[in-house]
């Protein structure tokens, strides 16, 4: 059983609470627990949906008769709430009138109202918006889109930062029923075009300049390179690129090719501040986000402006009691699904604080600084970030400022440690929610998140979303090529594929270009019958309920027939090595000649610390001790750098076929991809045997 850390002081104030009572005087229940209504909410899920559809409504029009055919196949995208529609920006910019939703008004977002912060690297620059400046910057350029011919289906693109002018765009873009994708300043050309060529949006605006790190990037060169490689792939659809200022004063674009800037951009619309929404069907699409394309190009999944946003009610109101008097900062860039978590904020009338940049520059301190000042209530990072202060921190983050003001602190993107867990209610007041969630992309949302009814415990999600109903499967079931088998549950606290076997309003639509839907099918529906496969290797705890989350289900360890995740290695290593160890990735090695699976582990040293064969050892045994002597990694090398997406998440899979003899094509998502190199030398791992690794 593992330790409990945390309960709500007053469950029965919680808008979770809340609707569970609703629902027990509705239908006559005695709902109790987190559980009965977890239950209630899979077993009778029509039901479900449609009293959160009815007691927290979106600003809609139009009627439905049940939220989705419940003969429909999950793996033929059923649709949801159909007879009515909405619109995306309307809901992140009003309330629904609480006497007919259909009609917008401003109760918790008052124009005078602080809506947006935005910050900039460092604290060095720090604004505040109100609603009724959003909803005008919002109306000049989504008037100004439409004059210049946008219309609902079309595509609008950005490569930037953080920032008041993205939310723009983002708002401005839905309002007008168009789609918007996003793509963060620091991702290579090459990786923004890989997604630009597929969308072929008709404009693509682009931060003129960024800071990160202490360091300023002029952007006009990536803004050439993006012109010209979708005139190369003849993008007809492709207008021009909108270029907006990150400094006091603009950059001068008159020698970038198809390009104007803001100010030039807007001046059609004569300064129109009237705002216009085009409300869309329920299940029509609004936004693009991608797979990471680590091993190839990514993917463009398209979600639902109802799906993200009857999702953003479930997991904002009653999972996290999100609501006006909230301040909400998400530490993130444009390119992750997080920054629409970040934005979906909006939607309950919390005041959103855009960061862009570093949140270690210019110390450990300064952004943690920042959350108290602005008194931030709700806090989301990574885990390599609470990895970080844990171990270089030089006091713990209470004693730094006030955080009386912070009820939830979120993490994301990675596995979080138990050591961290314990870490966190040392170093921040033990009154804060920590919230380890885990979701993705793919559904726009999470799998596992926190709730407000059931205990924090060290280790793993606090339990499954509302309305999801998340089983594990045995992963050992062999599917032929071209065949799809029925999929068997094995009991809690067996480790599994994550699979979800129910439909829900917020799977995407479809994958942007493939009209077929071949390679939709192919990434959620072909390894079990009719069931989401959604990639992760996890187990339900039988006692507590929470889901473990060990790693990718492609990444799978599996020495001997032995299964575990990687992350119960890297757990180990930040629980005794934090000293030494920076950092770690854990991987497979199969080539083609091997019978079995050899397990390779690659420690990143502290500046300073030296990595020597003793280390190893000591690592290897801890791993051995802690887990069992056949978890123990074969082989334990030094490595000069860990491959990370841009946004920080750890990069397995290319590392795992490298080692097993594949060439791999780094991808234009990689903040680092010359990391990869360094991996090529382990094919013949056999030969480094007793060496110390080169760096």
């Amino acid at each position: 059983m593992p330790r409990k850390l945390w309960e709500h002081p007053d469950p029965e104030s919680t808008n979770m609470w809340r609707f569970m009572q609703e629902i027990n005087k509705r239908e006559g229940l005695n709902l109790k627990t987190f559980q009965d209504l977890y239950t209630y909410s899979i077993t009778q899920h029509l039901r479900f949906w449609s009293h959160l559809f009815t007691l927290h409504p979106l600003i809609h029009s139009g009627t439905y008769t049940r939220p989705v055919d419940p003969s429909a196949r999950m793996d033929a995208t059923p649709k949801w709430f159909e007879g009515v529609s909405l619109n995306f920006a309307e809901n992140m910019l009003f309330s629904p009138s609480p006497s007919d939703p259909s009609k917008p008004c401003t109760i918790g977002k008052e124009d005078a109202k602080v809506a947006v912060t935005e910050v900039r690297e460092g604290c060095t620059q720090i604004r505040h918006f109100t609603w009724g400046q959003l909803r005008a910057r919002v109306a000049r350029l989504s008037n100004a889109m439409r004059a210049r011919g946008l219309r609902k289906g079309d595509r609008v693109a950005v490569v930037s930062s953080n920032s008041l002018d993205t939310l723009v765009v983002f708002l401005a873009t839905t309002a007008a029923g168009a789609l918007f994708s996003s793509s963060s300043a620091d991702m290579g050309s090459k990786g923004v075009l890989d997604r630009l060529v597929q969308i072929k949006p008709r404009w693509v605006f682009v931060d003129d300049g960024a800071v990160y790190n202490g360091k300023t990037v002029d952007l006009r060169p990536k803004m050439e390179e993006v012109v010209t490689g979708l005139e190369e792939k003849e993008v007809g659809e492709f207008e021009g690129v909108v270029s907006m200022p990150r400094w006091a004063e603009a950059e001068n674009v008159s020698d970038v090719p198809r390009t104007s800037t803001l100010e030039q951009f807007l001046r059609v619309a004569n300064g129109e501040e009237e705002l216009s929404f085009e409300r869309i069907g329920f299940g029509e699409p609004f936004l693009v986000v991608y797979s990471s394309g680590t091993t190839g190009t990514p993917k463009c999944i398209v979600h639902s402006a109802g799906g993200v946003l009857i999702n953003s009610v479930k997991e904002g109101r009653l999972h996290r009691d999100l609501g006006p008097e909230n301040v909400a900062l998400q530490y993130t860039t444009t390119g992750w699904i997080m920054y629409l978590s970040s934005v979906q904020a909006l939607h309950h009338g919390a005041r959103v604080i855009l960061y862009d940049g570093s949140p270690f520059q210019p110390d450990l301190e300064t952004f943690i600084r920042l959350v108290g000042s602005q008194k931030v209530t709700d806090l989301g990072i990574s885990p390599r970030y609470l990895q970080t202060l844990s171990t270089s921190l030089r006091a713990p983050p209470k004693s730094l400022t006030d955080l009386t003001h912070l009820r939830r602190l979120s993490s994301t993107g990675m596995v979080l440690s138990d050591a961290l867990f314990e870490w966190v209610y040392t170093a921040f007041p033990p009154h804060i929610h920590l919230a380890n969630i885990s979701g993705g992309t793919d559904i726009a949302g999470c799998f596992g998140i926190e709730n407000p009814l059931t205990p924090v415990y060290a280790g793993g999600c606090q339990g499954p979303g509302l309305g999801i109903k998340v089983e594990v499967f045995d992963q050992t079931i062999e599917t032929p090529p071209g065949q799809i088998v029925p999929g068997k549950a094995v009991p809690p606290g067996e480790a599994g594929e994550l699979v979800a076997t129910q439909a829900f309003p917020n799977q995407p639509i479809y994958f942007w270009g493939d009209e077929a839907g071949t390679r939709f099918r192919e990434a959620y529906f072909a390894r079990f019958d009719n069931v989401w496969t959604h990639g992760d290797f996890i187990f339900i705890h039988p006692l507590t309920g929470g889901i473990y989350f060990l790693g990718r289900a492609d990444g799978v360890l599996n020495p001997s027939g032995v299964r575990f995740g990687s992350a119960e290695i890297y757990s180990v290593v930040e629980a005794f090595f934090a000293d030494e160890v920076g950092d770690s990735i854990c991987v497979g090695q199969r080539r083609p000649q091997d019978l079995d699976e050899t397990v390779l582990l690659f420690l990143l040293m502290k500046p300073g610390r030296v990595f020597t064969g003793t280390l190893a050892r000591k690592v290897r045994e801890r791993i051995g001790r802690e887990l069992g002597k056949r978890y123990a990694p074969k082989y334990v090398f030094e490595t000069p750098e860990i491959p990370t997406t841009v946004n920080l998440k750890k990069v397995e899979l290319p590392v795992k076929q490298i080692v097993s003899g594949k060439r791999v094509v780094p991808s234009g998502t990689l903040l680092n991809p010359e990391s990869l190199e360094f991996y090529y030398r382990f094919v013949d791992v056999e030969k480094l045997v007793g060496v110390r690794s080169k760096l």
